[in-house]
């Protein structure tokens, strides 16, 4: 979720009328977007654990942690280096400054004595003194499908106790529930550089995501399609699965890197009506399809090229989906069979989508 908070904090920013420079590993270089700065500007910066790790004198005026999952290991070498790299985020920071931490993540927790900014967390299944959270709040653990949205409001309360109501959680412009606290994480960073609550709503609910992560493409004879191609493994396409209440037809597969995709199956299960894959997964996928109980699961050939693959599983996707369903482009995989990168099949994906 760090690119897609870290470009919505800066069309928070912007809308509240600051000058944000959006930057880091989202596009510009810290250190080239640095050298163009004023005094007037917010540098709003997506950081690496490898970034983080080699720091000495960095000390942001606002850093938040959205959370701390196993990855990157084979370079850290174990959790204790990853954790260590991503704290140094609050190694030189001081009382003046503002920690943001997502209160549900037990190893963000943990980090708390450590820091000596002024904490403010996010939550969505505790209510707190100070922070940002959500009214009712969602039980801990649970998924988009165990309850529902409508009703709750996400809430700042502030240091003093007062309340200020910043939205609905059913007026977001990103579905997920893991998007609801990425949405909570921008309105924390964005409410400690200055900007009122009460004037967020509006990024909030425009904001239309980061090209490649669940990005709505368009909606053609009421089914709506979805552009997740930067769904690189089994956890981001379940994630982006359980995002969506109405039916899904579910296009996935590529490079083949082991896995059996047999996480997928609870996912798949009264969410995806149909599954067309491609790729070399595409077997694996299926099987994983067929024991989730799916009738409808298309394997699609390779073509004389992979633009030509992709589109043709984009045509057949249609061809199963009726008004109400949701076509998902969430491969489960790396691209690198077929393309040269995620961002190729994504691009290739909303072109055969806009020819449909």
């Amino acid at each position: 979720g760090k690119t897609t908070t870290t470009t919505w904090v800066g069309e928070m920013l912007e809308s509240a009328g600051l000058s944000p420079i959006v930057a880091g590993n989202i596009g510009t270089p810290l250190s080239e977007a640095a050298a163009t700065a004023t005094e007037n500007d917010w540098m709003v910066v997506e950081l690496s654990s490898f970034q983080l790790k080699g720091t000495e004198a960095f000390r942001p005026r606002i850093a938040c942690l959205l959370n701390v999952t196993e990855t990157h290991l084979d370079y850290h070498g174990g959790m204790d280096d990853y954790v260590a790299s991503k704290a140094k985020l609050f190694a030189n920071q001081t009382s003046e400054d503002t920690a943001v931490l997502n209160w549900d993540d037990p190893v963000c927790r943990n980090l708390v004595p450590y820091i000596k900014a002024h904490i403010v967390p996010f939550s969505m299944s505790e209510s707190l003194r100070e922070g940002v959270h959500i009214t009712p709040p969602y039980a801990p653990g649970a998924q988009d499908s165990d309850e529902d949205d409508q009703g709750r409001r996400i809430i700042y309360t502030d240091g003093e106790g007062f309340t200020h109501e910043i939205i609905r959680v059913e007026n977001i412009g990103l579905p997920g529930r893991f998007n609801v606290g990425n949405a909570m994480a921008a309105c924390a960073i964005a409410i400690a550089a200055g900007v009122a609550p009460d004037k967020l709503e509006e990024a909030l609910s425009s904001f239309r995501g980061v090209e490649h992560r669940l990005e709505f493409v368009a909606e053609l004879q009421g089914v709506s399609y979805y552009n997740n191609s930067k769904a690189t493994n089994s956890k981001a396409t379940h994630m982006a699965l359980t995002s969506f209440k109405e039916p899904v037809v579910l296009i996935a597969g590529g490079l083949d890197r082991g896995s059996d995709y047999e996480e997928l199956i609870p996912s798949m299960q009264g969410r995806v009506k149909a599954v067309v894959l491609l790729g070399e997964t595409r077997e694996k996928i299926a099987n994983a399809a067929a024991k989730a109980g799916l009738k409808d699961i298309i394997l699609v050939d390779n073509g004389e090229d992979a633009a030509s693959t992709l589109t043709s599983a984009v045509r057949k996707a249609a061809g199963l989906a009726e008004s109400g369903d949701i076509v998902l482009l969430s491969p489960a995989c790396a691209s690198w069979d077929m393309f040269p990168s995620y961002e190729t099949r994504g691009r290739i994906f909303k072109e055969a989508v806009h020819n449909l």
